[in-house]
């Protein structure tokens, strides 16, 4: 598991069952219910580079898109309106993706 060493298995778990169905995903619940938001900032780094699918630097639009199938293979994608609403909160400068500060920020907000 990705997360192995960060997040336990348990808080995943539950985090991914509080978000199964559409449109139910929220940012904030979800970081604090897998444990992130309590994380140190070397943590929520890591976390970061498992996100950013393509090794970027920036976490893009697809990458949020199947953001909760890095928690877990079997999670579902997020649909349009999850993916444009957290984009929309993660991305202070307005270029379109979220780079490792915006995500820090987004995970302890």
């Amino acid at each position: 598991m990705a997360f192995a060493g960060i997040l336990s298995e348990a808080d995943i778990t539950a985090a991914l069952a509080a978000c199964q169905a559409a449109d139910s995903f929220k940012y904030k619940d979800f970081f604090a219910k897998v444990g992130l938001t309590a994380k140190t900032p070397e943590d929520i780094k890591k976390a970061f580079a498992i996100i950013d699918q393509d090794k970027s630097g920036f976490i893009e639009e697809d990458e949020l898109k199947l953001f909760l199938q890095n928690f877990s293979a079997g999670a579902r994608a997020l649909t349009d309106a999850e993916t444009k609403a957290f984009l929309k909160a993660g991305d202070s400068d307005g270029d379109g993706m979220i780079g490792a500060d915006e995500f820090a920020a987004l995970v302890k907000g």
